[in-house]
């Protein structure tokens, strides 16, 4: 290997942490709970996960990728660990495949274009460049998360084949091929084996140069194939556990499970062939090995281990639970646990645990805001943790609430009930984009600190003002709802129009600093992005406490458009609480310096 090699490896790791990180940040913003829906169905059980595992091993030719992706899926919090154990038992399984198709042809698989497009090598490009042209053609929120997830995907496989393009010259270095036919101890061929696998980042590729080496020298034993399979079989890992750096423990967990199968598996593989298979005269230890045979040995030996550990998968949880052990349980585990279909027997107590969860949600929104309107006055990454927890808490409830509250909709509901029903369904939905829009005021805060873009004096001051003033609008909405309380959600709407004039007259101002070169084209931009994310919070606010409303008024129809109407022209309240709000946030809007 020369200098550029060694750089080319460096690239090629870099682009494969990047695509992991990329890949899993895409994962969260799309699959949700729908995917992990998808995913339960098809792990389900043991057999369907082992299942799984072959096949998407066997079309990607990578049990790394494999379990790369479940690391990636149980840090987006779309799977569980012991759901991802049966699918790590296939892909060990699926991992097999190609050795079995080169036993038909030379290393490199060549004579099938289709076999060829199916390796991360081909279709990795493909992938980016799908992803790449989508994102700048499209405008839609939810094709720009799907061709992230392209863009991920491809990145993360661009960035093993260059790790490997990277070490390629190992393959034809005769003295890295003489190890081979040197080194018959069953401990110095495990360690090789390991290495191997280690260096080359593929045990598809380490077993392929084996079955090559094999097919050149005509003089590859069973004493070298048998512990060097087995080593691969470890040595496997390296790139797994690249890819759990950085992720959560729950992911980290997951590749400790691949550890701890491939390596107790080894252990247990070694001792059985040396201690009961070599002895009793199953195999012959001086047969000289060809491409097929060590293709089936390879693929008896996963097969056996894998099916043996096919029981024991919640034993295989409970032990890297124990070594690696779980943090606190999350908040959508904590909240969500209360939706337990068990209560759906008695309709009142369902809803109630649907209205904890909204009330959660609500909760949560809060403390979002405050996060995301902090950053915009010191970065705390510990805090950026918290605030993304909290929107896959958000979206998870938006999307499980919802399921839940249409088996609530089957049973038979009081009149109460339906409309305490109906301000769930509607409410949910609100909180979650309010959600989404306090990602945004944190967006806007990380942009502003990457470009070293800052709001004038002034302008700081104005989003202050308003700021708190939203703060307001959503602690009074949540207070509404959390203390089921009409009066409050009655001072939610004037405070939602004085925050609307008061957006208003930001704007114009800024439009009159920027002619007068006080502030920055770039500046206003980020500015402009509040604003509207200020709004629609306030606007999603007016809507929960309008379904409060609706919820404690006789009539059985409510209009809400009317209502809001009606109320700004006739009511005595509205015109007292806006005028409340305008002399505690608007005036003191007015009294600063344009």
């Amino acid at each position: 290997m020369d200098l550029s090699h060694i750089l080319q490896l460096i690239g090629g790791v870099g682009l494969f942490l990047y695509g992991m990180k990329y890949l899993g940040a895409s994962l969260e913003r799309l699959a949700g709970a729908k995917l992990e829906k998808t995913l339960e169905k098809l792990t389900g059980n043991r057999f369907k996960g082992l299942a799984f595992g072959v096949l998407v091993t066997g079309v990607i030719q990578s049990s790394s990728a494999t379990t790369i992706m479940l690391v990636g899926f149980v840090n987006a919090g779309i799977m569980k660990l012991v759901q991802t154990i049966p699918v790590l038992l296939g892909a060990n399984i699926g991992t097999t495949v190609t050795g079995q198709i080169l036993r038909l042809g030379d290393v490199s698989g060549d004579g099938s274009t289709l076999l060829n497009m199916l390796k991360p090598s081909s279709f990795a490009p493909l992938l980016i460049g799908v992803g790449a042209f989508i994102m700048l053609i499209s405008k839609k929120k939810k094709a720009n998360d799907t061709a992230s997830i392209l863009l991920g995907f491809g990145i993360l496989f661009f960035g093993m084949t260059t790790m490997e393009v990277a070490l390629d010259p190992l393959k034809t270095s005769e003295s890295f091929h003489e190890a081979f036919t040197t080194f018959t101890n069953p401990l110095i061929g495990l360690a090789l084996g390991i290495l191997l696998a280690m260096i080359l980042q593929s045990s598809s590729a380490a077993v392929g140069i084996v079955q090559a080496v094999a097919a050149a020298t005509g003089n590859i034993t069973m004493a070298v194939v048998a512990p060097m399979v087995i080593g691969i079989s470890i040595g496997k890992l390296f790139p797994v556990f690249l890819a759990s750096i950085g992720t959560k423990k729950e992911a980290q967990q997951v590749a400790l499970s691949q550890f701890f199968i491939s390596t107790a598996g080894g252990i247990l593989g070694m001792l059985v062939f040396y201690f009961a298979v070599v002895p009793l005269g199953f195999v012959n230890m001086d047969a000289v090995m060809n491409r097929g045979n060590i293709a089936d040995f390879n693929t008896v030996y996963n097969v056996l281990v894998s099916l043996f550990f096919l029981p024991w998968c919640s034993v295989v949880s409970k032990v890297v639970k124990t070594i690696r052990k779980d943090n606190k349980p999350s908040k959508i585990d904590q909240e969500l646990a209360m939706l337990d279909v068990i209560f759906l027997k008695t309709p009142s107590v369902a809803l109630e645990q649907c209205r904890k969860v909204i009330n959660g949600m609500g909760t949560t929104v809060i403390e979002n805001y405050g996060i995301a309107m902090d950053m915009h006055e010191e970065y705390n990454e510990k805090e950026v943790e918290l605030l993304n927890e909290n929107e896959r808490f958000l979206d998870k409830s938006e999307t499980v609430l919802n399921d839940y509250m249409v088996k609530v909709n089957a049973c038979q509901l009081r009149p109460a009930e339906q409309k305490l029903a109906t301000e769930i369904l509607h409410s949910v939905v609100d909180f979650e984009r309010m959600g989404d829009h306090c990602i945004k005021l944190y967006d806007v805060a990380e942009y502003n600190r990457n470009a070293k873009i800052t709001f004038s004096p002034v302008a700081k001051k104005e989003l202050g003002i308003l700021s708190d003033a939203v703060y307001e609008v959503i602690k009074t909405t949540v207070g509404s709802l959390t203390m089921d309380e009409p009066n409050l959600a009655h001072k939610v709407e004037p405070l939602r129009d004085v925050i609307s004039s008061m957006s208003e007259k930001i704007r114009e101002r800024h439009v009159h600093r920027l002619q007068n070169g006080q502030c920055t084209v770039q500046s206003g931009i980020s500015l402009v992005e509040c604003l509207t994310s200020f709004e629609r919070i306030s606007a999603y606010c007016s809507n929960v406490a309008l379904h409060v409303i609706e919820r404690h008024s006789a009539g059985e129809i409510f209009d809400m458009h009317a209502y809001t109407k009606d109320i700004k022209a006739n009511s005595a309240e509205y015109k007292k609480f806006h005028e409340d709000f305008e002399n505690k946030y608007d005036k003191v809007l007015d009294e600063i310096s344009a």
